[in-house]
């Protein structure tokens, strides 16, 4: 890791509702907190909890040195669609291997609302 920069999963037990456009894309009360420096908490969900036959895989692909290769899925459900909304690490390096295949929501695109 670079000198200073942590990550930090944690299973968390908040109920997590993802809207898009007035559509619940998913809920969960078994998220994986990702604590990472320099950005905001993020929501990782079983993919069981996700409702993917609203979201279409992409070509797209991005690199984290910390977490390994992420794939991505764009909304397609009701309403407008939105690209390359979702991602996700199915193959994460070892020091973050919990995320495997969870997913995770732009909460700028999709409404990310967490309850205790």
């Amino acid at each position: 890791m670079a000198k200073g920069h942590t990550i930090e999963v944690k299973q968390g037990t908040q109920k997590v509702t993802v809207t898009i456009g007035g559509e619940t894309v998913a809920e969960s009360t078994r998220p994986l907190l990702v604590f990472e420096t320099g950005l905001p908490v993020r929501y990782y969900l079983p993919p069981e909890d996700v409702r993917t036959d609203l979201l279409a895989p992409t070509d797209t692909q991005t690199t984290c040195p910390f977490k390994g290769v992420a794939a991505y899925w764009s909304y397609t459900g009701p309403g407008e669609r939105r690209d390359d909304v979702v991602w996700g690490y199915p193959e994460p390096i070892d020091s973050v291997a919990q995320i495997k295949d969870h997913l995770c929501f732009y909460d700028s695109v999709a409404t990310v609302t967490v309850a205790d």
